[in-house]
């Protein structure tokens, strides 16, 4: 049975924005992006990306751990999600995790000739913690982990696509 997320919130407390244009055709990137289990072989910082359970919508429930790196030090993390696929976007509710209420969403525009433009939106109110939740989300786990895993997530996956589209 697919999962439905709905729309991305807009009423949440922290939001993180990570954009490129990626110098690859729409459909590449996108596969990209959709294929999470290929994420530990493609990118470097991912430990490890497994579903628990999968829909016939290319969907589930995946568990996904990424170290964010601080100098020579890596801070290891980890959440579980539902994940949704549909046309050109990919979407994620995390349901484990230090994340858990997080809503991440991952779009795909073309660009003519030049690319895709991807862009990756996060929102969160934070971990249930009276006053000290929203103020970690916004201060600390949305500026310094989110953006910091999902920038080199972003980057790396573009470097993959605009290698294939190069080399043929």
């Amino acid at each position: 049975m697919p999962i439905e997320l709905g729309p991305m919130p807009l009423d949440r407390r922290m939001r993180t924005v990570d954009e490129r244009l990626v110098r690859a055709p729409r459909e590449r990137i996108f596969r990209l992006a959709a294929d999470v289990e290929t994420w530990p072989a493609l990118l470097p910082h991912y430990r490890f990306v497994r579903f628990r359970s999968r829909n016939n919508a290319r969907g589930g429930v995946v568990e996904m751990s990424a170290n964010r790196p601080f100098g020579l030090v890596n801070w290891p993390t980890w959440w579980l999600s539902e994940m949704v696929v549909t046309e050109y976007a990919v979407r994620f509710r995390h349901i484990g995790g230090i994340t858990t209420g997080m809503d991440v969403e991952w779009t795909f525009d073309a660009q003519s000739d030049a690319g895709t433009f991807v862009r990756i939106v996060h929102v969160w109110n934070g971990p249930p913690v009276p006053v000290i939740g929203p103020v970690a989300a916004v201060g600390v786990i949305g500026p310094v982990f989110v953006h910091g895993i999902a920038s080199r997530t972003l980057a790396g996956l573009a470097r993959v696509a605009e290698r294939i589209t190069e080399s043929g």
